[in-house]
């Protein structure tokens, strides 16, 4: 099933659904256009259980350069300010929260909220060229929807601080190293690698799945204790699943599981 709008494409096959930003000409800067196609088609994949996992992608050349400057003329208040940024602030926080694990293949330009975009997915894999940085404060601003506090939640605050005072890029080998991507991979290969390791994440029951988001995510910000404990409730309800049984029999068999997703 392919649905094209005015600027993404949607696509899904195989319990694994497709989101490419489709705005090349503008190296796929976010609108408030994009931004509302986007919220309709997370909803789509909320209500689809057939859907294991999703990729995000830009396409070939770009993943995402930023905001529309051209919205940004006619913010002239605080308030203004916010009613714009909050659309996008809950776009990805709804990202954040899908179910469903969430891929994105970076090729070319992950920039401000394209970066930002990138950080409310669950993995990265970039290709060579990926270029990452958060420009914002060269034009006296900061990231706004989610980018100061994701960031330094995987590469830590000293260097999230560097990037975030002096807007420097970063090329994908430093973003590997810092941990900002999973992977590297060649350019002509983005897209089809990140595939392979979203159909593979896809290939698990997808209730251990849900649960093993959920305990990383929710229980990040807890108290050791707490997140275990937190962690323990989310296993303990997988040894009601038909799934949970089916592993621990093929395993004891020495054969393949044949997951039913229940």
């Amino acid at each position: 099933m392919s649905t094209r709008f005015r600027t993404i494409l949607f696509h899904k096959k195989n319990g694994l659904a497709v989101i490419t930003l489709n705005r090349p000409e503008t190296l796929n800067i976010l609108d408030s256009l994009m931004v509302s196609e986007l919220m309709k088609v997370l909803a789509v994949i909320e209500q689809d259980e057939e859907i294991r996992a999703v990729i995000m992608t830009g396409g070939e050349h770009c993943f995402g350069a930023g905001i529309d400057f051209r919205d940004l003329e006619f913010i002239d208040t605080p308030v203004a300010a916010r009613r714009y940024f909050k659309q996008i602030q809950i776009l990805f926080a709804r990202l954040d929260r899908l179910e469903q694990p969430v891929l994105a293949a970076i090729s070319g330009f992950a920039l401000g909220a394209g970066l930002e975009l990138a950080l409310a997915c669950d993995l990265r894999i970039a290709s060579v060229n990926a270029t990452f940085g958060y420009p914002e404060i060269k034009i006296g601003m900061i990231p706004c929807c989610g980018g100061t506090q994701r960031l330094p939640r995987l590469i830590g605050m000293a260097k999230a601080k560097e990037l975030l005072y002096t807007g420097t890029r970063i090329d994908a080998e430093e973003a590997h190293r810092l941990c900002l991507v999973n992977r590297i991979v060649p350019s002509e290969c983005v897209l089809e690698e990140t595939r392979l390791l979203a159909e593979k994440i896809a290939g698990y029951p997808a209730l251990a799945l849900r649960a093993a988001k959920m305990a990383v995510n929710g229980g990040f910000d807890m108290p050791l204790n707490s997140a275990v404990e937190y962690a323990s409730r989310l296993l303990e309800s997988l040894f009601t699943s038909e799934d949970q049984k089916e592993g621990v029999r093929a395993y004891m068999e020495k054969r393949k599981p044949l997951y039913k997703n229940r």
